[in-house]
């Protein structure tokens, strides 16, 4: 067995944040390029994110400019998975239940937002849940704090695979939208 940590695991979230984004997991693997939250080639976070905001599209920019969009955004990121425990030879099995039944420390999610006292709203990069279980309940945990906090909360669709312009509009209903659908 062989342990992999969260890529981003020292990365601390602006006390100022309004906007947290949570999604699951990003591992610490040499095939790994990512150099911030959603880096990945094939997931299009940081051209969503940005244009739902009125800006450019940040896909191909360094992390640097990544960086200076969030903290002018105030937009904090948080994975719920910090560290799994994988079979020798899957290190780079990044399949969602494959990841969900391999957790050995979850991210306090909850505790985390308990210190952003001027967060307005939340969400969490997926839709779907029939195949990790484990996830979906810590999900239910964070959307439960926001309810009890009266801190909208939504699911998007996932930034990974595919950009499209349906994609693209409900990122911009949820980031426009003072008062996000709950």
């Amino acid at each position: 067995m062989k342990i992999i940590r969260h890529r981003f695991l020292q990365y601390k979230i602006d006390l100022a944040t309004e906007i947290l984004i949570v999604g699951t997991f990003n591992p610490e693997t040499e095939n790994n390029p990512a150099e911030i939250f959603y880096g990945r080639s094939r997931n299009f976070m940081w051209r969503l994110l940005p244009i739902a905001l009125g800006g450019e599209d940040l896909k191909q920019k360094d992390r640097t400019d990544k960086l200076n969009f969030i903290h002018a955004h105030k937009i904090g990121f948080v994975d719920l998975v910090a560290e799994v425990t994988v079979d020798i030879g899957s290190e780079t099995n990044y399949n969602d239940s494959y990841i969900d039944s391999k957790v050995t420390k979850w991210r306090d999610v909850t505790g985390i937002m308990k210190q952003l006292l001027h967060l307005k709203k939340v969400c969490f990069t997926r839709k779907t849940f029939s195949d990790i279980p484990q996830v979906r309940k810590k999900v239910m945990e964070v959307e439960r704090f926001c309810k009890e906090k009266g801190i909208p909360f939504q699911y998007l669709s996932t930034p990974a695979r595919i950009y499209s312009k349906a994609k693209q509009q409900e990122w911009n209903i949820f980031f426009q939208n003072s008062n996000p659908v709950k």
